[in-house]
């Protein structure tokens, strides 16, 4: 199966947010599964700075988007089986940013346009693009329209992850002929259309092939209207194409015995380097040396679906416990600054560092004890499992993947790998809050176990590759040979030799149950089979079951005898014992001929 990866962003390339995770993982898992894969991205300016020298220039073409006509280069690079494309427009994507600017909407126009029409220059035609998020949501769209002029685009199935339904690419009408280059038919039809403003995502839901969402929650979240931000009539309407599939991580890259960003290696069986990567974190972050306080870590953007309105509420009733906390993380004004001040309130205690750095944030991972989610909408959540794998165990709210993934502490059975809370309250949260703090400092034992469940937690990416694979082969029509579906191989030709020995034995009453079908009258020895498996022990009586049913699928006629005479039956358990076994009752026909002719004689 040859499947396209189009996203805007893939680690190690360039990365703002969970996308990139995902974007960076998934293919190589996929490639690791058999299939044929390939991902393609913008050249950014970052990229080509960090690795134009392993990029290898294939061609270039030109890329009508609307009345514009511009030039495409394509570049490759091989990298854990996968074939990297970059696409390269300097007008674009020349900038030290990967978002954030006027002209978004044209910009990832252009690239999902030339996704599309830099098809024949790619080393294989797929058989499923999987696009994700509204920057590649126009390539569904342009495959329908570009497919009823040219026949070879019809081939292609796609695939729509939602990440964020939050961000969705609505734009003004005026944009779909003008800026994107379509019909006014798709706005008519409401096909791309949202309360008058032309919505990207919304299209290329209704027009890819399967739509799927980064969790099983959060897949039914979208069909509710606080979670879906106006899309969920489109979400329920497309519930026969929706499914859920949780996101993983990079096991490998995010191993404490193997990291190279941490102060301290460490493992489950050996946790004595994390404690001294605590202590080289309250080193960094100017906090007080004490070993025995917990560290409360925040890695997050600064934004309110991140549930950082909770911790605003008690905040103070938070540093009131035993611990100390450190955020780190940039966003929105009003949380910076809130957080700026705090920090300077509670100095030697909290921490705060307004940016994004990824040495920083695994020293938080790695050197922190719990780890603090309150999001109020989280359609995966990667910081999570990144945070269980390190053994920082997390308090989050059941949302989205949080739900899916963090189970809460059980005391009463000693189970859990972290602690929730369902109702999105700040005093849910800190009652919580105050269960792991003083699960930290009154039963370290129970906490070391809790710590011990959260980094075994399998969070690879194996898993998952497995599901979308599923996906693709149910668009395509393809099968996809599963190790799953290949197992089963062996355990059929075991049983053979048995099956063939059993066919003598299911073939033998064979002329009992012909002799007897003509004798419409006389139901007798059709009784005398089936009565033994009434009332006969066990081991007699599921024997006999299979051979009743093969020869002529008499199932009929042991209903019709049910209802015969009462006495018959009797006969039929006494010479059942005397019997006493299978072999005696089958194997000689003639002995049954015999009983059947004697029962017609006394019937007549």
């Amino acid at each position: 199966m040859k499947i396209l990866y189009a996203t805007s962003e893939a680690v190690p390339f360039c990365k703002t947010g969970g996308l990139a995770d995902v974007a960076g993982s998934l293919p190589a898992a996929l490639a690791a599964e058999g299939a044929e894969v390939a991902v393609v991205l913008p050249l950014y300016q970052k990229v080509k700075a960090n690795f134009g020298q392993q990029l290898t220039f294939l061609c270039y073409d030109y890329v009508d988007l609307a009345w514009r006509h511009s030039y495409c280069g394509l570049f490759s690079l091989e990298r854990d089986g996968v074939t990297w494309y970059f696409l390269d427009n300097e007008q674009y994507f020349d900038r030290p940013d990967l978002y954030g600017y006027m002209d978004d909407g044209e910009r990832f126009g252009f690239f999902s346009r030339a996704v599309v029409r830099m098809l024949p220059h790619l080393k294989f035609w797929p058989d499923v693009i999987h696009c994700n998020d509204w920057q590649t949501a126009l390539v569904p769209i342009y495959l329908k329209d570009d497919g009823v002029r040219e026949d070879r685009f019809r081939s292609i199935k796609t695939v729509l992850s939602i990440h964020n339904i939050e961000y969705q690419g609505r734009y003004g009408r005026q944009t779909l002929g003008d800026l994107f280059g379509l019909d006014h038919g798709w706005a008519d039809d409401g096909t791309i259309l949202m309360d008058g403003d032309v919505d990207l995502l919304k299209g290329a839901i209704l027009c890819a092939d399967a739509v799927n969402a980064v969790s099983p929650s959060y897949a039914n979240e979208l069909k509710m209207p606080y979670f879906a931000h106006g899309l969920d009539g489109i979400m329920r309407r497309c519930g026969y194409k929706l499914s859920g599939v949780l996101n993983g991580i990079d096991m490998e890259r995010y191993d404490p015995e193997t990291d190279s960003h941490i102060a301290a290696r460490y493992s489950a069986a050996d946790l004595s380097g994390k404690a001294a990567d605590k202590a080289e974190l309250q080193k960094i972050m100017g906090l007080q040396q004490e070993p025995y306080v917990p560290i409360v870590g925040i890695v997050s953007r600064l934004v309110a679906h991140k549930g950082l309105d909770l911790i605003c509420e008690v905040l103070h009733d938070m540093m009131e416990l035993p611990l100390q906390l450190v955020i780190l993380g940039k966003g929105d004004r009003k949380y910076e600054e809130f957080f700026r001040w705090a920090a300077q309130q509670y100095s030697g205690r909290m921490a705060v560092r307004l940016d994004y750095n990824e040495d920083l944030s695994m020293a938080i991972y790695a050197g922190a004890d719990l780890f603090l989610m309150p999001s109020k909408s989280e359609p995966c959540g990667l910081s999570q499992m990144i945070a269980m794998r390190y053994g920082t165990v997390p308090i989050v709210r059941e949302t989205g993947g949080l739900k899916d993934t963090v189970h809460p502490y059980e005391a009463w059975r000693d189970a859990g790998n972290g602690f929730t809370f369902a109702s999105y309250s700040s005093g849910d949260m800190l009652h919580v809050i105050r269960e792991a703090v003083y699960l930290y400092k009154d039963y370290p034992d129970a906490f070391g176990r809790l710590r011990q469940r959260a980094m075994a937690c399998d969070f690879s990416w194996g898993r998952s590759a497995k599901e979308y694979l599923r996906i693709y082969s149910n668009v395509t029509g393809q099968p996809w040979p599963a190790p799953a579906a290949e197992a089963p191989a062996p355990v059929v030709e075991v049983p053979a030799p048995v099956a063939e020995e059993s066919v003598p034995d299911a073939e033998a009453p064979a002329p009992v149950a012909e002799e007897s079908a003509p004798d419409a009258e006389a139901p007798a020895p059709v009784t005398e089979e089936p009565a033994p498996d009434a009332e006969a022990p066990a081991s007699v009586a599921e024997e006999p079951v299979p051979a009743a049913e093969e020869p002529g699928k008499k199932a009929p006629a042991r209903k019709r005898t049910a209802k015969g005479t009462s006495k018959k039956p009797a006969v039929a358990r006494k010479s059942a014992v005397k019997t006493g076994g299978r072999s005696s009752a089958k194997i000689d026909p003639s002995k049954n001929k015999t009983a059947a002719k004697e029962k017609e004689d006394a019937a007549e």
